[in-house]
């Protein structure tokens, strides 16, 4: 059995309603078939990829969202980059049972380090040992580096996130697409583009620079539709979730700090969270948070902490978390789930002028959840401009330098993601080229079934595994 080939391009915060911006794909859609994707929840980028790639539901392959706290390291992480995180049977696993040889590109997809894939490149800044950061990317075979560096340049790192995000990493990725379906021609090509989730997140859906965005993008994909049709692949677009109106947020960490449930340490002035310490805090993540209770018996106290609260909807419970398919060792004890307009904040501090020096950067990696402001300049700084370009001007030069720019008030941030959507023209979507494709909702869970389906591959049942899955995150 031979493998149709497959090109499958993540357009991260595509929904119905913005395809009509989007003519490209627009006339994809009437052409091949489209239909409703129904989400994981969280509906965020880790949970939602992983769930494609396993067909599980978080409560089998773990990821709970863009980061959980690690029990045993007793740290919070978001955007690890490690595929052994992820529990389960992998796409490419299942089509190599079928086809021996099956070879898979992985182009910016989450957890690509050290996942099964023949080609990867992912972002991964270089990291020297002065504190500065520069812009790169990691590939694997390492000569595919130097290879997409020569040929597209240094992969824009700082138009991929932060004040500067826009259509220029999307671009390279879409280039770095292109480049490997002329020259290595792989069985599957996973291809991820970020842009529709900044001026959403920054402006809401509605927005006239938001459609402007799906303009955007749209033809920039273009290039790279007319290849893969050329290279004779049924094409797959989907998104992860759809991005609603939301500028309401929720100080969820502030609360259970008032409640003397959430405990911080001081340095230099300076307060940081203290997970080990603390009785109950939770880690946001766009419109869920997991809230991580120590002790069994605070749970009451710490719902009685959140009742009430503005903005958020309701915490699910063991039972609901269940029902949800994320009763996972790695969730929450509690996980809150905010009102349709509201989103959670990290935010933990009680006064701006205790606030960590991060909290004004773009550090994805040490803020302990999801900041959305990271999208914006300060507004309220009328030096902010003067601020960055000096920076970026001691950057330059070669010398350390803080890009402290980010507001610490969430208030420009006008939209998120995360919950159930509520009706599907809001909601992710699927559609492919091929005209026998669905119709009806595809749930998250069956979106790898689908894709081997196109593919032409019957997957053989997977062996069974001599060793149980062990997930370390909780001590037994």
């Amino acid at each position: 059995m031979t493998a149709r080939p497959l090109a499958v391009i993540d357009v991260v915060g595509l929904t119905p309603r913005l395809l009509a911006h989007m003519p490209a794909l627009s006339a994809l859609a009437r052409a091949g078939s489209h239909a409703p994707l129904q989400p994981p929840l969280p509906a965020v980028t880790c949970t939602s990829q992983s769930t494609f790639l396993t067909g599980a539901p978080p409560a089998e392959h773990g990821i709970v969202g863009n980061g959980w706290y690690f029990r045993e390291l007793g740290e919070v992480l978001l955007w690890r980059q490690h595929n052994a995180l992820v529990a389960g049977d992998k796409l490419w696993d299942a089509a190599r049972r079928v086809q021996p040889g099956y070879t898979v590109a992985n182009v910016c997809w989450w957890y690509a380090m050290g996942a099964g894939t023949d080609y990867t490149v992912t972002p991964r800044p270089v990291y020297y040992s002065d504190g500065r950061k520069e812009p790169d990317c990691y590939t694997r075979p390492p000569a595919l580096h130097d290879e997409l560096t020569a040929k597209l340049g240094t992969f824009p790192l700082f138009s991929y996130w932060g004040p500067r995000a826009g259509l220029e990493s999307s671009r390279w990725i879409i280039a770095a697409a292109r480049h490997l379906l002329a020259t290595r021609h792989p069985d599957l090509t996973l291809v991820y583009l970020p842009h529709l989730d900044y001026d959403l997140q920054r402006y809401g859906p509605d927005d006239p620079r938001s459609h402007t965005a799906a303009r955007e993008l749209d033809t920039a994909l273009r290039p790279l539709l007319a290849d893969a049709d050329r290279e004779g692949a049924t094409t797959v677009v989907l998104s992860e979730y759809g991005i609603t109106r939301a500028d309401r947020p929720v100080d969820i960490n502030r609360a259970l700090r008032r409640a003397g449930l959430l405990e911080v340490h001081t340095q230099a002035g300076m307060e940081y969270l203290d997970p080990t310490a603390s009785r109950a805090f939770a880690v946001a993540d766009h419109q869920i948070a997991h809230v991580y209770v120590r002790d069994p018996a605070d749970v009451p106290r710490t719902r009685e902490a959140l009742a009430g609260l503005p903005g958020l909807d309701r915490l699910l419970d063991d039972d609901g978390k269940k029902a949800y398919g994320l009763d996972h060792p790695r969730a929450g004890e509690l996980v809150a789930l905010a009102a349709p307009d509201a989103w959670f904040t990290y935010y933990y501090w009680l006064d701006d002028d205790r606030a960590p020096d991060f909290a004004r950067q773009v550090e994805i990696h040490r803020k302990p959840g999801y900041d959305p402001a990271e999208l914006f300049l300060d507004p309220r700084d009328p030096y902010v401009r003067l601020r960055a370009a000096s920076a970026l001007a001691r950057k330059k030069a070669g010398l350390r330098y803080r890009m402290a720019v980010v507001p610490l008030d969430p208030e420009p941030v006008r939209g998120s993601h995360g919950l159930p959507p509520a009706t599907e023209a809001d909601g992710p979507v699927l559609l492919t080229t091929d005209p026998a494709g669905p119709s009806t909702p595809v749930a998250a869970t069956d979106v790898k079934r689908l894709l081997l389906r196109l593919a032409g591959l019957v997957p053989q049942p997977r062996p069974a595994d001599p060793t149980p899955h062990h997930t370390p995150d909780r001590p037994a």
